[in-house]
């Protein structure tokens, strides 16, 4: 039997970004792991221009050439751990972007989070929590969160990650989470039908 497969996405294109090293101390702890596998999906990969479709492609196939290539990627995968930066409070336009980009291979699928910056991206996370429902996924509770003085010190001044021993209970508690509800929500993916979705006026009507 396959493992249940897990997209690392790194939610920052900036040439200057932070996101490869909690995006690296991530891996090398998840990798350790024998009952999930996991894959990094950097979003330089998938240069998707600002959405112009039609609609969600809930609704109408996508006919951007990189937005195909982006949905097929993510339905190889049964969920999904976001390295999030927060810029002005929310989560990058990059990240959006790209959660905008898909909706059915979302869906029924276990989503976490590793936040970095001065809180930890925490109201980037609360903002990427509300989206992860409407694309009806599951957000989890354990997140990490590197924050504060730690941040500052491996953006600013090289420390290690691995130094900061805090955010050892904190992963561990993710990755725990994170396989029950991957192995829980597949198994309902496989054998049973997801209920009917009743579409709901947004015009007060």
């Amino acid at each position: 039997m396959t493992n249940p497969r897990i997209a690392v996405i790194i939610g920052s294109t900036r040439d200057t970004r932070f996101a490869d090293k909690p995006t690296e101390w991530f891996m090398k702890r998840a990798s350790a792991r024998t009952d999930l596998d996991f894959e990094v999906l950097d979003l330089r990969d998938f240069p998707l221009p600002l959405f112009n479709e039609v609609a969600s492609n809930a609704w109408a196939p996508t006919q951007n050439e990189v937005g195909q290539r982006w949905q097929r990627k993510l339905a190889e995968f049964d969920g999904y751990v976001l390295i999030v930066a927060e810029y002005n409070h929310a989560p990058t336009a990059a990240l959006k972007n790209a959660l905008d980009y898909a909706y059915p291979e979302w869906n029924k699928k276990p989503v976490t989070f590793v936040g970095y910056g001065s809180v930890g991206a925490a109201r980037a996370i609360e903002h990427l929590r509300g989206i992860a429902v409407e694309l009806q996924m599951a957000p989890l509770r354990a997140a990490v969160h590197i924050q504060g003085g730690d941040f500052f010190a491996a953006w600013q001044q090289g420390k290690s990650l691995d130094e900061v021993t805090y955010l050892e209970p904190t992963v561990t508690a993710l990755l725990e989470e994170l396989s029950w509800w991957t192995k829980a929500l597949k198994t309902a993916r496989e054998t049973t039908s997801p209920p009917q979705e009743i579409q709901v006026s947004s015009s007060g009507a």
